[in-house]
């Protein structure tokens, strides 16, 4: 008996990951496939600036483009050009080669939009938010030690290098992430690696209450293998540690270095030892759009989890023109669950950093993106759409205990204390309610000119520039502790009051 077919808002359909094929760039026509998976080749021909793209693209890209571009990194760009030619790829792949068209194409591709933004994709009124800051989450004011940011009773994120194999546009920590830009003087660690290290896993050993590390950067790609598995080891040795997170971009953006024999060695190793002790060790990766999801991803990730490794999971950022609609994210999330092992995890709200303001989604639409995908995918799949607010953390889209669509501010709480709600009274913490903003552009008309009037919250810019200048800094702790910053009770300073930092200090 025939059944009647059922016309769904979204039509699964198997599709099989494709790797495009890079000799159709004229630069790399002769690039064997050998070089290809080749991980230092990778690294050696990642593309830096306008004059690397051209000797890859050859006359594929029109000027236009190549105007655009320099146009945004003197201007508002926050990050440095880096990309990866395994990224590079996945941009634009069955483009037609004349080259305005191919031109068209490239300008169009969602990957393209966070990789490698040019000045027209930018927003010509609000480029930033009128709040946006250079460390949107206040990070670096509850770091333990440098590096160690300790946000949530039972967890920290342990920073161990401040670059990446590749650079996203939307960097949520762009103040100190990647080398500076025209428009920004990146923050600097200050301790060599080793003594950074120290002192992460002795605030550890004091401070039994963390049982989950979260450990970043940057990426954990460009920090040598040696280094980075003498740490996971030595963190292994504590027993209040119940839970490693690994993260990487580069499981989407260079597989070639998890595909290196050595490396893969390594995480055996680490795998290993976990499973003794009983510990969970994931790696976490950031993909946005399907078609970063490649066969050399999907082996990348397979090869992790025969390693030992317990999940590779994604976590994304959901963007406009990359993936805010509800075909984008269930595409990706296909593709990541059912072709290449990666489970889906989160999708964050992009941050309130500068020169975001195009990318980022508004509230309400992130609440219709996580119903529209639901029913979908296997319940354990189905990634949570989420908001970072600052000054309370991750919190699911449909959270917020408030929300004026008007003016697009959501307000929010949080059920624990960090250090900077410290000298306050018992229930201070718990019964603020922090705001959150949506970008301005997406507002009704009169709540555009609220922004733009007087009315608008204290610390807000009316001509907000491309790149608020960066907060002040703060002096480092006088011994390993935490630092006793206190919460702030005042309206947030002016971007365009707001010091530069020397170097990032007590996070």
């Amino acid at each position: 008996m025939d059944h009647p077919v059922i016309r769904q808002p979204y039509q699964y359909v198997r599709t099989a990951l494709v790797e495009p094929d890079w000799r159709r760039l004229p630069g790399w026509r002769q690039v064997t496939a050998a070089q290809w998976r080749d991980a230092q080749w990778q690294r050696a021909h990642s593309v830096r600036n306008a004059r690397q793209l051209r000797a890859v693209a050859g006359d594929l890209l029109t000027d236009r483009f190549y105007d655009e571009l320099a146009a945004d990194q003197a201007d508002v760009a926050t990050m440095p050009i880096l990309l990866p030619p395994q990224v590079l790829n996945t941009m634009a792949p069955g483009a037609p080669t004349t080259p305005e068209a191919f031109t068209e194409a490239f300008l169009a591709d969602p990957v393209r939009r966070y990789m490698l933004p040019v000045h027209s994709d930018r927003h010509p009124r609000w480029p930033s938010h009128p709040l946006a800051e250079r460390d949107s989450l206040h990070e670096t004011d509850m770091w333990a030690v440098e590096g160690l940011t300790h946000r949530y009773p039972t967890k920290v994120l342990a920073e161990l290098t401040a670059t990446c194999p590749q650079y996203c546009g939307q960097c949520t920590r762009m103040d100190l992430v990647g080398t500076s830009t025209p428009q920004v003087t990146k923050a600097r660690l200050r301790l060599r690696p080793a003594d950074r290290q120290e002192q992460m896993l002795d605030y550890l050993k004091r401070t039994p209450a963390v049982r989950d590390v979260v450990v970043s950067g940057g990426d954990l790609a460009n920090v040598p293998w040696p280094r980075l598995e003498t740490f996971l080891l030595r963190l292994l040795d504590l027993g209040s540690v119940r839970d490693i997170r690994l993260a990487s971009k580069a499981v989407v953006g260079l597989p070639q270095h998890w595909l290196q024999p050595g490396v893969l060695e390594g995480v055996a190793r680490v795998a290993a030892v976990a499973a003794r002790r009983a510990v969970n060790l994931a790696v976490h990766t950031h993909a946005n759009h399907v078609r970063s999801v490649t066969p050399l991803v999907a082996e990348a990730a397979r090869a992790l989890l025969d390693a030992g490794v317990r999940d590779v999971r994604n976590q994304g950022v959901l963007m406009r023109g990359v993936n805010d609609t509800p075909e984008d994210l269930l595409d990706l999330c296909f593709a990541l669950q059912g072709e290449a092992n990666v489970l889906p995890y989160y999708f964050y709200l992009c941050d309130l950093v500068p020169g975001a303001e195009h990318w980022r989604t508004p509230l309400h639409r992130a609440q219709h993106l996580q119903e529209a995908i639901m029913g979908y995918l296997p319940g354990y799949a189905t990634p949570r759409l989420v908001c970072d607010v600052p000054h309370v953390g991750k919190r699911w889209v449909h959270q917020a205990v408030e929300y004026d669509r008007e003016r697009g501010i959501s307000y929010w709480t949080k059920n624990y204390r960090t250090s900077l709600e410290a000298g306050g009274g018992p229930q201070a913490a718990l019964d603020r309610r922090r705001p959150y903003y949506d970008p301005v552009d997406t507002l009704p008309e009169a709540g555009r000119r609220w922004w733009a009037g007087p009315s608008a919250p204290p610390g807000a810019t009316r001509t907000p520039p491309a790149v608020p200048a960066p907060r002040a800094a703060h002096a480092p702790p006088a011994a390993p502790t935490r630092p006793a910053a206190q919460e702030p009770t005042a309206a947030p300073e002016p971007a365009a009051a707001q010091a530069p930092r020397a170097a990032r200090g007590a996070r």
